[in-house]
């Protein structure tokens, strides 16, 4: 997987751009992420779609500008990548912020979407879960140990997490502005009004994704999802946390192509 870069309002933005021609499906990461952290599933959905995963503006190897990181200013961000990367409709997949930067941009622009998959959407929980806590700590002192105990409770299990994901996030959370970025996302979208009345105004079809053991966001917050979202399939996923597309990512991958395929 190659890296591809466009600019957006004068900032670099990389993104990876891979597999079949046809309509594409975007992955959005969560807060703290980076495209590559989709990196077991996107050769799978990449055997059936177009996969295209940015890093979001303030994060992984994407410009970091000194900003307020919005929920708004994402949504403004990706209708400004679908369009300077000529996306059209796309199928869109969002994990956690990315879920609801994801579900806001669905619910603002109706035709601009063609399916929606949720993974533990943000956007409804407003206060802190230790898990959460310890990865706000492993963001702002990323070592080692520290970034190891966070990922590892986020999976909600004792396997510890590999190496190169550690790598790859403590190297991120070391680049210019990341911290910054990190925390303005975490206060803004904590502070943003809960997004039940943007969930009703979605027309696109969605799959709601958690994994039942999820101690980031718990899952008791599906069914504020389903009940908002007009027509909106729930999968949860036994023996999982916050990351369903790391921890069981070939179950996740033929979740999704069978949804995108128009599966009820």
């Amino acid at each position: 997987m190659e890296n591809a870069y466009t600019t957006i309002d004068g900032h670099s933005i990389r993104y990876i751009d891979t597999g079949t021609p046809g309509r594409p499906v975007i992955l959005l990461h969560g807060l703290g992420g980076f495209a590559d952290k989709w990196g077991r599933v996107i050769s799978m959905i990449s055997s059936r779609f177009r996969v295209v995963v940015p890093d979001m503006i303030g994060y992984g190897l994407s410009d970091k500008p000194v900003t307020d990181y919005t929920p708004a200013f994402f949504v403004s961000f990706l209708k400004k990548f679908i369009a300077a990367a000529d996306l059209g409709s796309p199928h869109l997949v969002g994990a956690s912020l990315g879920g609801q930067v994801a579900a806001e941009y669905a619910a603002d622009n109706q035709e601009g979407v063609s399916r929606l998959v949720l993974v533990s959407p943000a956007g409804i929980m407003k206060h802190s879960t230790p898990a959460l806590d310890s990865y706000i700590t492993a963001a702002l002192y990323p070592r080692e140990s520290s970034v190891s105990q966070a990922l590892q409770m986020m999976e909600g299990s004792d396997r510890r997490p590999s190496p190169r994901l550690i790598d790859s996030f403590i190297a991120n959370m070391k680049r210019p502005n990341a911290k910054m970025a990190f925390m303005s996302s975490l206060l803004c979208f904590k502070n943003h009004p809960d997004i039940t009345p943007a969930l009703r105004r979605i027309t696109a079809p969605t799959l709601l994704v958690w994994g039942r053991e999820d101690p980031i966001i718990p899952v008791s917050y599906a069914g504020r999802f389903t009940a908002a979202i007009p027509n909106c399939r729930f999968i949860g996923i036994d023996k999982c946390g916050h990351t369903p597309y790391v921890q069981h990512s070939r179950r996740f991958a033929d979740t999704v192509i069978g949804f995108l395929d128009g599966e009820p």
